[in-house]
């Protein structure tokens, strides 16, 4: 990975598309990419994300001596994930 743009951190840039086509419906498999975003707060991101109308696709979860990881519905349904490096998770 390269760093983006004025950051000295790695990233990918990208962008977001309205949708084209219905939704997801309730229970269906994933069907496309999941976006996986780097979070420093994973707590204060989860209230932030259910104040905004998400809801929850899987609870947080450690990755054990590495990281917290959770996922989430948006209010159309895409499913994305928030990720924060930890290494006292368990």
């Amino acid at each position: 990975m390269t760093a983006r743009k004025g950051s000295k951190e790695a990233g990918i840039n990208g962008g977001l598309l309205v949708r084209k086509g219905a939704g997801p419906k309730k229970g269906q498999a994933v069907n496309a990419f999941v976006c996986t975003v780097q979070v420093s707060d994973i707590d204060a991101t989860i209230k932030k994300v259910k104040a905004a109308g998400g809801t929850v696709a899987v609870q947080k979860f450690a990755f054990p001596g590495m990281e917290w990881q959770a996922y989430y519905k948006d209010t159309e349904g895409n499913i994305f994930g928030i990720h924060q490096t930890d290494k006292k998770a368990k």
